[in-house]
């Protein structure tokens, strides 16, 4: 029972959170244009291994918890200088900012850092603003995801430790 109401509280408690950051896209069809267009590039793994979409494609960095980090994050892959400088100057995967690094890379990483020598290494442009949007929501159900299992964790080993 004591269960139970955690993970209904969690579940309250973490509505608004996803109510305010919810994209405005469709996941599904996110999910068959990743299917698509990301798959030759990326794939989203979870910190456990376990592919969740795409194939074991290393061109791209793994979108695994993509919505909220910084651009330039994922440990171990080689990204290009103006993107790590976006991410370390505070920037983060939001919806407005994912859906315009994928239509033109190198233009909004110019735009963003004011700088007309800025360069994006994702030679790919997403065609369509719509397909943008559906793809962030797609990639977002991994962040939601994995931030509630780890929410429910940590509540459940609390709940031990009383």
């Amino acid at each position: 029972m004591k269960t139970f109401k955690l993970v209904a509280a969690l579940s309250v408690l973490a509505a608004p959170a996803f109510a305010e950051g919810h994209a405005q896209g469709d996941a599904a069809a996110g999910e068959e244009q990743f299917n698509r267009q990301c798959v030759a590039c990326h794939v989203v793994q979870n910190d456990d291994g376990e592919i969740l979409a795409g194939r074991n494609a290393k061109t791209g960095p793994n979108l695994f918890g993509v919505a909220g980090r910084a651009p330039g994050a994922v440990e171990g892959f080689r990204y290009g200088d103006s993107i790590v400088e976006l991410g370390e100057a505070g920037a983060i995967w939001n919806e407005a900012n994912f859906v315009g690094y994928v239509q033109d890379p190198t233009d909004w990483l110019r735009e963003k850092l004011d700088n007309r020598r800025a360069r994006g290494k994702m030679a790919y442009q997403v065609r369509s603003e719509d397909e943008a949007y559906d793809l962030y929501a797609f990639l977002a159900t991994f962040t939601e995801a994995a931030d509630l299992q780890m929410k429910l964790e940590e509540g459940a080993a609390n709940e031990l430790n009383q």
